[in-house]
């Protein structure tokens, strides 16, 4: 049994060749957004698009997410993130009346919350009404965030009672219409915390799950509950709760030692993976918060691919992209995948990185 350590501070390896540049240069136009569930489209879950790149050699294949099994090798091991989506949008009532939306993002130590009211300038203790007699009281920016706060919660049933009846999922523009809390789980998904969905595990089916697991590739998860998206600023991600069990540690570690092949589902699985690996990329049994920005200049210990979606041009998670594949090979990536017409965000189509 390996040791259960706390989250601990990661000295930089030797950095890829590639230098440290976030924009590429595409620009995402709203034919290329998915505006709503592939289900509302005609497809399963796993019969969205899957653009596999290999960036040992610049490969591309244009596949179908259900050919996953094809494009793996036994002895593979995914690791998913379990964290369940919350309803965490709420609207809210300002002092003058006036309607905004609240969204939670992240439960802090002590009981209170970080929330993000959206687009609206907001002060120091000022009180949001919210449904069923609840209120929200901003406390006091977070961190150097100019869009979250700290803020307490008063409500009139326990949270996940409470999100249940009167929250609802967050969504953006590019997503017009409301759908259930359904549609942003993935089928695997345990425990509540995720402000958003982990969006990279959306595709997989029980179906493709046991495919996989007769194909001799392994799946395990972690848990890592997401923040809100800094959709209009891309800032860096902020501190998250992860939790790493010690049967995934194992798993990972048993999968490296042996030369086996470990790809991350998702980018958040990467942020948790090397926030709990030690300066010789040993995965430590971890339960704490990270706030580990992966870039490539401090590059990847512990994965060797990456299953995600597709990333706008000022995301900050191409820096841990460019960490994985390096950026000249996103830039080949990322020009098939608009030359083909893939389909960006939450409910869009996928991008399975390899060696």
């Amino acid at each position: 049994m390996l040791p259960t350590e706390t989250v601990h501070t990661i000295q930089p390896i030797q950095p890829p060749s590639t230098p440290l540049t976030r924009s590429l240069a595409f620009t995402l136009s709203p034919e290329l957004e998915a505006h709503e569930p592939p289900e509302a489209r005609g497809l399963r879950r796993d019969q969205v698009r899957l653009l596999v790149s290999h960036y040992r050699d610049d490969h591309v294949a244009h596949a179908r997410f259900d050919d996953l099994p094809r494009f793996l090798e036994p002895g593979d091991l995914l690791v998913a993130n379990d964290s369940a989506t919350l309803p965490a949008a709420l609207t809210a009532r300002r002092g003058d009346g006036s309607i905004i939306a609240l969204h939670l993002s992240t439960r802090l130590p002590g009981g209170l919350w970080v929330v993000e009211p959206r687009m609206v300038a907001v002060g120091p203790l000022e009180v949001l009404g919210l449904p069923g007699g609840g209120t929200a009281t901003l406390l006091a920016p977070y961190a150097d965030s100019a869009r979250l706060w700290v803020a307490r919660l008063d409500l009139p049933a326990p949270l996940l009672e409470y999100l249940a009846r009167w929250g609802r999922p967050i969504s953006y523009p590019y997503v017009p219409e409301r759908w259930s809390i359904e549609m942003y789980q993935t089928v695997y998904a345990d425990e509540p915390g995720s402000a958003e969905m982990p969006s990279a595990g959306r595709a997989f089916t029980p179906d493709l799950l046991a495919r996989l697991a007769q194909a001799g590739i392994g799946f395990t998860t972690l848990t890592l509950h997401t923040g809100v998206a800094s959709l209009e600023s891309h800032e860096r991600p902020y501190e998250e709760p992860f939790t790493v069990p010690a049967a995934t540690a194992e798993g990972v570690q048993a999968a490296r030692l042996a030369g086996r092949r470990v790809i991350a589902v998702g980018t958040t699985v990467v942020r948790a993976l090397e926030s709990a690996a030690d300066a010789y990329g040993r995965v430590i049994p971890t339960r704490g918060w990270t706030d580990l920005v992966i870039t490539p200049e401090r590059g990847v210990r512990v994965v060797d691919g990456l299953l995600t979606g597709f990333h706008e041009p000022e995301a900050s998670h191409l820096d841990m992209l460019a960490a994985i594949a390096g950026r000249a090979h996103l830039e080949v990536a990322y020009r098939a995948a608009v030359e083909g017409r893939y389909l960006w965000h939450e409910f869009g189509d996928l991008h399975l990185i390899l060696p």
